[in-house]
């Protein structure tokens, strides 16, 4: 089970640098779903492996992370059904 939670948790950091690099780099932008959904599953991944691991500090903290993924995904799809774009 400890094998299992380290990869989630190595999984979700992957996540979030990925997700941070390719914006960086351009190849993401920050309104896009790709973008949201990396740093969620990441946040994600943090959270089993924090909380597992007993750093609560660190699971709060990736709780909120995706609570601000969630409600930004939310805004988007609010633009996206009225016809924005931007």
């Amino acid at each position: 089970m400890k094998l299992a939670v380290d990869v989630i948790g190595w999984t979700g950091a992957l996540l979030i640098v990925g997700a941070y690099a390719l914006l960086s780099a351009g190849r993401l932008k920050a309104k896009s779903l790709a973008y949201h959904l990396m740093n969620i599953l990441g946040a994600f991944g943090f959270v089993v492996n924090s909380g597992w691991n007993g750093a609560l500090p660190s699971a709060a903290l990736n709780v909120v992370w995706i609570g601000i993924g969630a409600y930004a995904l939310f805004q988007r799809r609010r633009r996206w059904k009225r016809g924005i774009t931007r």
